[in-house]
């Protein structure tokens, strides 16, 4: 890869990868963090990497990052985990982008990832099962166990109003 094709890759890649990279974090600078490792892996390794398979390699590396910074942070004080309920403060869901946003962030951290990598951004089950390191029949089943969670989260009343 030459470094005018490295440059394109900036262009007509880093706003999907940060999309999908502040979906599942959740966290903007923690998302900018995980691109900018992606494009620096990619930089580095940019003699090795074919023009055809950056996008796919991007998305890899930026998904092996953030399953190493979820393990990393999973050791957590118990006390981080609360202070959201020393506020006291209620929101009501009254869009239904919040209601996704919460559907969504009930789902574990690699079917979430799977969710927004097929619904978000259109990617096949196989180059899902590329980035994820899953085999095409994996993602099929993970993303359908998925969306029953999601749905059973949505029909219920409780959640829209």
């Amino acid at each position: 890869m030459t470094e005018k094709e490295y440059n394109n890759c900036v262009t007509e890649y880093a706003d999907a990868l940060y999309r999908f990279m502040l979906k599942t974090l959740k966290h903007r600078p923690d998302a900018e963090d995980m691109v900018q490792n992606a494009y620096e892996v990619l930089w580095q390794n940019r003699q090795e990497i074919k023009t055809e398979t950056a996008k796919a390699y991007l998305f890899k590396v930026a998904y092996n990052k953030m399953i190493d910074h979820y393990r990393k942070n999973s050791r957590m004080d118990l006390s981080d985990n609360f202070d959201h309920l020393e506020r006291g403060i209620v929101e009501r869901r009254d869009n239904l982008k919040a209601v996704l946003e919460d559907a969504l962030g009930r789902l574990s951290e690699q079917n979430r990832s799977l969710v927004l990598l097929k619904d978000y951004e259109g990617y096949s089950y196989e180059e899902i099962g590329q980035i994820t390191g899953l085999s095409a029949s994996q993602v099929k089943v993970y993303l359908h166990r998925s969306r029953l969670q999601l749905k059973a989260y949505l029909v219920k009343m409780d959640n829209l109003v």
